[in-house]
């Protein structure tokens, strides 16, 4: 499947700021499900210099300043990704077994992976996300069927309201709410799975949706999405690279592959939910992977207007 993603922001400042230094996560990272075939981003005004690195979680980053006064800040990311569908993922390992890997042992060899298993901004580990968790995550469970039990009871106990929540709302509210948007299922089923003891971490892309019947695409009409890949480690590990991705083998990390929840469409598999799905970073929660960020010098008051859109391309 051939997408294009269209990703625009625009915010416009109440005072004229004397500059800026902003951050994006708007680049697609390589990984063995997916191919960027072109990447373009617009930033206006003009910035002084933009320069592209590589985080410390393998992501593509964009970093760019504007020195000068300025009272709108308008971003445009374009991306032709080709996917893949994802294969089949066979893996017996109970989750109790992989749990222990991260307990602490005194000359036990590091694993990349436990950098994904403590508390974060939007992540806390707390009592009443095992008891929710504990019915999917019963003794020798296979940790791939019990994540995806648990996806599914999110699916199907949660409900979808646009609006409900903001970026900093708790996941322990909405724990108690039962709802949210796609970033809130997010941050509970990694609060569910990280306080279990268990490698997850949070995955921002987006996903094509298709209109209504007899009704035409509307630009602009998407959004981002979010959802989250748990440890698993005896699936074959990918590393993503900047311009590639190569197997993990005895001489490269980490060790083990991630397999993927969707709570909010109740999709999973491995690598990816679906060739329908573009990954753009992984971090340990939103925190990690906001599309743009940034300090402003000056007045910091502004609206905000996101349009995205994801369309198959031939």
């Amino acid at each position: 499947m051939k997408l294009r993603i269209t990703h625009d922001t625009r915010y416009l400042y109440e005072h004229m700021v004397d500059g800026a230094l902003h951050q994006a996560h708007l680049r697609p990272v390589a990984t063995p499900l997916q191919t960027t075939l072109l990447h373009a981003l617009d930033v206006d005004p003009a910035p002084a210099w933009i320069e592209h690195r590589q985080d410390l979680f393998g992501n593509g980053v964009d970093w760019f300043a504007i020195d000068h006064p300025h009272d709108h800040l308008g971003v445009r990311s374009v991306s032709d990704v080709c996917t893949t569908a994802p294969p089949p993922a066979f893996s017996t390992v109970a989750w109790e077994a992989v749990r222990e890997r991260f307990v602490y042992r005194q000359g036990a060899p590091y694993d990349p992976a436990s950098q994904y298993v403590y508390p974060s901004v939007h992540v806390r580990t707390r009592p009443e996300f095992i008891d929710y968790a504990s019915p999917s995550f019963t003794p020798g469970r296979a940790l791939v069927e019990a994540a995806c039990h648990l996806t599914a009871r999110i699916h199907h106990e949660f409900s979808y309201r646009a609006g409900s929540t903001e970026i900093g709302t708790p996941a322990e509210t909405t724990l108690i709410r039962r709802a949210g948007v796609c970033q809130d299922f997010a941050h509970v089923l990694l609060c569910c799975l990280r306080s279990l003891g268990l490698a997850a971490r949070y995955v921002s892309g987006y996903l094509l949706t298709m209109p209504p019947p007899g009704q035409p695409r509307l630009r602009g009409a998407d959004a981002s999405h979010a959802w989250v890949s748990v440890y698993v480690p005896d699936l074959p590990a990918w590393l993503p690279v900047i311009g590639g991705a190569v197997p993990a083998g005895e001489d490269s990390a980490p060790q083990g592959g991630w397999f993927d929840l969707d709570p909010t469409n109740n999709r999973v598999g491995w690598m990816a939910p679906g060739e329908d799905y573009v990954c753009l970073a992984v971090g340990r929660d939103f925190a990690d992977v906001s599309p743009i960020r940034g300090v402003l010098y000056g007045h910091a008051d502004h609206t905000l207007s996101v349009g995205v859109t994801v369309e198959p391309i031939a």
